[in-house]
């Protein structure tokens, strides 16, 4: 497991000559350690008498972003296991009419799912979005560029996961399928941009 390495171990197997961990897997981590970065603004802000109003609030963040953490460190192993899937289908043996028709099935599927999987740390990251927004705005101010660091660890996490979604998308022969999964992605991109560059001009105003 991918997530099991010391970071040093981590860093090694992607600097390596092997095809995983890539950016999708990288992706993932990206969306862990926003999410890890909220969970610490808001257990900063939790306890504090100047923020006791949003004491509850920041405690049911602790606990969602937790949840999704837990979710993208998965996603950081499946991504390679999806690439490691469709590297397999096209070392399918082809000699017959029969054997390539399950080969260029099996690629499709699993290019399919290639596309599926950092579509979903997308999706999950961006759940992440209104949570980093409010522990930057509504959160321990002394820690709001560390809120900011979460939002611009999460675009990177979108933008590249939805990186992978597209290149597998070229590779697939279901127009529905293609053409769903390029509207939502698109969606998804616009949104995280935006949500970051909010987040950078409200951490460089309090930093004035």
């Amino acid at each position: 497991m991918l997530t099991d390495k010391t970071i040093k171990g981590f860093l090694a197997e992607t600097a390596g000559d092997a095809p995983v961990p890539g950016g999708g897997s990288i992706s993932a981590l990206n969306g862990s350690i926003a999410a890890a970065l909220t969970e610490m603004v808001a257990n900063l802000t939790i306890g504090r008498k100047k923020y006791a109003e949003v004491e509850d609030e920041m405690k049911t963040i602790a606990c969602e972003v937790a949840k999704l953490q837990s979710e993208l460190v998965i996603d950081v192993d499946k991504d390679s296991e999806a690439y490691n899937r469709v590297f397999a289908a096209f070392k399918l043996p082809k000699d017959t009419e029969e054997e390539k028709a399950h080969r260029s099935a099996e690629i499709q599927k699993n290019t399919k799912y290639a596309a599926e999987v950092p579509m979903e740390v997308a999706r999950r990251v961006s759940k992440l979005l209104p949570l980093i927004e409010a522990v930057i705005i509504k959160g321990n101010q002394n820690a709001i560029t560390d809120g900011c660091v979460a939002m611009m660890c999460a675009k990177v996490a979108v933008v590249g996961a939805l990186f992978n979604v597209r290149i597998n998308l070229t590779s697939i022969k279901d127009a529905d399928f293609v053409a769903r999964m390029t509207e939502e992605a698109d969606l998804l991109e616009a949104e995280v941009i935006a949500k970051e560059k909010h987040a950078i001009e409200v951490t460089k105003e309090a930093c004035k």
